[in-house]
């Protein structure tokens, strides 16, 4: 298993992936000396750091002591080791005490973090989240307190939308924020809010929404920044208790509790989700890089595994390593394979948000938002699902806690889940990328993909025709989605379906571009199982 290896495919995919050498150009920052330094020493830290304290922060779990919240040993120092580093505010504005560097550095070297212990960096995620979400929306003075702050890992800070009631459906949600005397003070319950309540930073910001008015669904509803202090008291909010899960016990899962919590306004009033979704895009970007890290420590353990482990072979001769078995190269290639087409994408994602930065007016903000979902939910999916795999290659003794695959599989199971549950991404993917957007990011995804494999066709003719014939149906496919908006029920039906035949699509582009030409059929036969579904 190793974090160096790791490096490497990262360097290689990023050196194929068309949007970084287009990046160099527009950004003098982006030289290839530099960006190697920087992702090395992210897995030095994070091997060295992070690493050790995985599986004893999965043993320890948070608990609650006194109504305040502790962490596992170790995290406290680790958190604040990993701001001063500077890795929390890597890309948040200069201005604001961040070092401004390229989004696509920062999803190159978040998934070594995530790898070394994802449990701590989802306190991470929410923070540095919560620091761009703040240099955009909050008011001079606020930004210019909390921001820097955030980056220096000195203050923390959360993403508060969930309660008993309201879930996914937002609009239904309870807590609110009254007016008095020019201040907001909110009240009501918030569930499901990692790092909610920790021992590792002074102060905690919630990024809240709240109804501020009696509009009804979202329309009544606003973004607010709710400190746990306020001049070092009590703000009025309060855990009721962390949540007893399956996996992530390092991270506590808080219930939290605002009785008449000051608050502080972000943006307009009854603009609040969508302004927050400066921070939920990023969160959900993070969350693809979170199963990517996991799935790259998986894939690793089982590969060393199988080259160690000998069974097999003639009777009269020494047992074999299990690599050398046919059926165990099939489970190792699928394994594998996954993982670098994810990572492909990842980067691919990255350099196209970069892009779309440093060139207004592109249109490229159209291909990120229809990609997003996707990595969003299938790069959670590997994590899932390649350590799953990974067990199978190890039999029993992966089902142990001698190895962390168990973990694995128990810290990941919930990505998919948070951020926007699967068919709550499917939702979006066909509603509003294909019908309200009216197939604008489609229509750059298979312009981006048909130009690029024309550059393959000579060296891969068969594998390059494969994947034409598949983006041919999956613009067949999206206007038979396109033509069912006449009949709702029907489409959201298979909109599950139909997200999945277009991750499809993607991995066979990535696949192509990072010259896995046998999973390309393999790939093909996926969107053809899920195009026929849609049906």
């Amino acid at each position: 298993m190793s974090f160096a290896d790791q490096v490497d495919r990262t360097l290689e995919l990023l050196a194929l992936t068309p949007g970084w050498h287009r990046l160099k150009e527009l950004r003098e920052d982006c030289d290839d000396e530099t960006v190697a330094a920087i992702v090395e020493e992210a897995a030095s830290f994070a091997e060295g750091v992070l690493a050790p304290l995985n599986a004893a922060g999965d043993r320890i779990g948070a608990r609650v002591v006194d109504g305040r919240v502790k962490v596992p040993d170790g995290f406290a120092d680790a958190f604040r080791q990993y701001a001063q580093a500077g890795w929390l505010g890597m890309d948040v504005p200069e201005k604001f005490g961040g070092q401004g560097v390229p989004l696509t550095l920062h999803a190159a070297c978040t998934p070594l973090f995530e790898r070394g212990c994802v449990a701590l960096m989802m306190a991470a995620g929410s923070t540095r989240a919560a620091a761009h979400l703040l240099a955009e929306a909050a008011d001079e003075v606020t930004a210019s307190e909390w921001v820097p702050k955030l980056a220096a890992g000195e203050w923390a800070a959360t993403i508060c939308i969930s309660e008993p009631e309201a879930g996914s459906d937002v609009g239904r949600l309870r807590t609110k924020a009254e007016l008095r005397d020019g201040d907001w003070f909110v009240t009501g319950q918030k569930i499901w809010i990692s790092f909610g309540d920790h021992d590792m930073a002074d102060r905690i910001g919630h990024c809240l929404l709240a109804r501020t008015n009696g509009e009804p669904g979202t329309r009544g509803i606003s973004l607010f920044l709710v400190p746990n202090l306020i001049d070092g008291q009590s703000n009025g909010v309060s855990v009721d208790r962390i949540e007893e899960k399956m996996g992530l016990h390092g991270s506590p899962t808080c219930a939290m509790r605002f009785e008449g919590a000051r608050g502080i306004m972000l943006g307009r009033e009854g603009r609040g989700l969508p302004q927050l979704f400066t921070m939920i895009e990023l969160m959900r970007l993070l969350t693809g890089c979170q199963g990517l890290g996991i799935a790259s420590a998986a894939a690793d353990i089982a590969e060393d595994y199988a080259r160690e482990r000998r069974q097999g072979g003639r009777p009269d001769q020494p047992p074999v390593p299990i690599s050398s078995h046919p059926d165990v190269q099939r489970q190792l290639h699928d394994i594998r394979s996954s993982t670098e087409i994810l990572r492909a994408a990842v980067l691919e994602l990255a350099t196209t948000m970069d892009i779309a930065r440093q060139e207004p007016g592109s249109g490229l903000e159209d291909f990120t938002g229809w990609i997003l979902p996707l990595i969003k939910n299938f790069g959670a999916a590997a994590g899932f699902e390649t350590a799953n795999a990974a067990i199978q290659v190890l039999g029993g003794v992966g089902y142990t806690r001698d190895w962390p695959l168990e973990q694995y599989l128990r810290d990941a199971r919930i990505m998919t889940i948070y951020e926007g549950t699967t068919g709550m991404q499917a939702l979006d993917f066909l509603t509003r990328r294909l019908w309200r957007d009216e197939g604008r990011g489609l229509a750059l995804f298979l312009e981006k993909a048909r130009d690029e494999i024309d550059a393959y066709i000579a060296e891969h003719p068969q594998a390059s025709e494969t994947v034409l014939a598949v983006l041919d149906g999956l613009e067949l496919l999206s206007g038979r989605m396109t033509v069912l908006q006449s009949d709702p029920d029907a489409a959201l039906y298979r909109a599950d379906s139909y997200m999945r035949a277009a991750w499809a699509a993607v991995s066979a582009w990535m696949a192509l571009r990072i010259a896995e030409t046998r999973a390309v059929e393999s790939l093909s036969a996926q969107f053809a199982f899920h195009s026929a579904r849609c049906a």
